[in-house]
């Protein structure tokens, strides 16, 4: 009987085995099939699973995706977005070795900010990063050479601003009507309307620009230009501390006796160019865009040297660090001083657009824009000098201001349409936005009061929708005649 029960139970042990090995072969098959399967799947079918597995981690009928879903993802674990003051003094080639010393550490600049005033410029830097590699950033900055000062203001009370011209596609209806009620109520500025476009202009904190941005999504962005921000200390505070303010003087008669000052720097005939200007005409012979507008020949504001010109260039770049190293290097190989310079984010997540100016003859900048494409990580370059556009700047000036200048100053805001950032009680902030001439007519008004800093964006432009401005009008005939 037992060996009978044995037997049995033997058996039912061999057909639970044999069980278990067709259900795993069964299954081993089954999963051989579905890697076939995919394999052979085309690539748009992958792209329609990703597509959909992207919609379905936010759900809701407002969610429009293209492809992928672009989350802002935080900083890692003791890292931090710091700002950088850079005051150098103005030479051919000098940004690029600004922007090698992040490259060469692989340092992503997150927005950077540069405008010329006089013979200096002061760069303002924000960059990604530890308290310590920042400082090793900073000390770094301070070997190059006409380099006067740098400072991260991180820590500092400050005020900061950025500009953005953002083109919407917005036709004439209910939906304009919307964005003018919410330009209103972002305090943007209209500065080109078309039959299917309009083009606004904002300045803020980046709080308040990425705000409007998203905003403005559901109608449609066509384009998106952004300065980086830049940043002056609040009240009596310097970039460069003195001992009183009172002693100081204005920013543009500001002496470094604690550097030593190449010699160089006291000729600026040599300085980004070694040839004399009676001897050669070039691109040294332009007026710099951000000059006092005195020095034009013309009554429209244009940098003039015979067929030399400041050209207005657009560059589309991937976000990796060293890549506007690689942008500046092509200018400096070829001996271009670059006049300004604006890089902030474009309406693509993942992309940043460069505003750049810089002199010379319609051929030659068209063969460096030509090898500026042939770099890998550059999309899209594009000379909008010829086309009808509209270019902004942003400044910020302190000045020297007592209880009772208060009034004078703020019939001259109101004049200008500037803004009062901050007030101390011996200086006032202000805030300017439009073109350069009217950046450098303000500064000479201001310039009794005393002028302690100034910090300048650069120029950043986006073509006209409606195909007309008064640089283009000039140059055609006028169909009606006045008699």
């Amino acid at each position: 009987m037992q060996m009978l029960n044995r037997c049995h139970g033997a058996q039912r042990c061999a057909s639970r085995q044999s069980q278990y090995a067709h259900v795993a072969s069964s299954v081993n098959s089954s999963h051989r099939a579905l890697r076939l399967q995919r394999s052979a799947a085309p690539s748009s079918s992958r792209r329609a699973s990703v597509q959909a597995a992207a919609a379905t981690l936010h759900p809701g009928p407002d969610k429009d995706y293209d492809v992928y879903v672009a989350e802002k993802q935080p900083l890692p674990a003791g890292e931090e977005k710091h700002v950088i003051s850079v005051f150098v003094a103005d030479e051919a080639g000098l940004i690029n070795r600004v922007a090698g010393v992040f490259a060469r550490r692989g340092s992503n600049i997150d927005s950077l900010a540069v405008g010329l005033n006089n013979d200096r410029a002061l760069f303002t830097i924000v960059v990604n990063g530890t308290t310590q590699t920042v400082s090793n950033l900073v000390k770094q900055l301070g070997k190059l050479v006409k380099v006067r000062y740098v400072e991260d203001i991180t820590k500092s009370k400050r005020v900061e601003r950025e500009l953005m011209l953002i083109k919407l596609r917005a036709p004439a209806g209910p939906a304009r009507t919307e964005v003018l009620q919410l330009a209103e109520i972002f305090r943007a500025r209209v500065v080109d309307v078309s039959e299917r476009g309009i083009t606004l202009c904002v300045s803020g904190d980046p709080g308040k620009t990425v705000a409007m941005q998203n905003v403005m999504t559901k109608f449609g962005v066509m384009e998106v230009c952004r300065t980086g921000r830049i940043s002056l200390k609040r009240g009596e505070a310097l970039l460069e501390q003195v001992k009183t303010p009172t002693e100081r003087p204005a920013h543009r008669e500001r002496k470094t006796d604690s550097l030593p000052v190449p010699v160089s720097l006291e000729s600026r005939e040599a300085d980004v160019y070694m040839v004399e200007k009676d001897d050669l005409s070039g691109p040294w012979e332009v007026t710099n865009v951000l000059a006092a507008p005195q020095q034009y020949e013309n009554d429209r504001g244009e940098a003039q040297g015979g067929e030399f010109q400041a050209h207005t260039l657009q560059i589309l770049v991937a976000d990796v660090p060293g890549v506007l190293q690689q942008v500046t290097q092509v200018f400096a190989r070829r001996g271009y001083n670059v006049q300004s310079l604006a890089v902030g984010p474009s309406e693509t997540p993942g992309d940043s657009r460069i505003t750049m100016v810089v002199p010379g003859t319609r051929q030659s900048v068209d063969k460096v824009i030509k090898q500026v494409k042939k770099l890998v990580y550059v999309k899209d370059v594009e000379d909008i000098t010829a086309v009808p556009y509209v270019a902004r700047e942003l400044m910020l000036i302190k000045v020297r201001c007592t209880a009772s200048q208060r009034g004078e100053l703020r019939d001259l805001v109101q004049i200008f349409r500037l803004g009062v950032i901050d007030v101390a009680h011996t200086t006032m902030t202000l805030e300017v936005q439009g073109r350069e001439d009217k950046m450098s007519a303000i500064a000479d008004l201001l310039e009794p009061y005393g002028v302690l800093e100034i910090a300048r964006t650069g120029r950043i432009a986006l073509t006209r929708e409606s195909g007309v401005d008064t640089k283009y009008l000039e140059t055609m005939r006028s169909s009606t005649r006045i008699f």
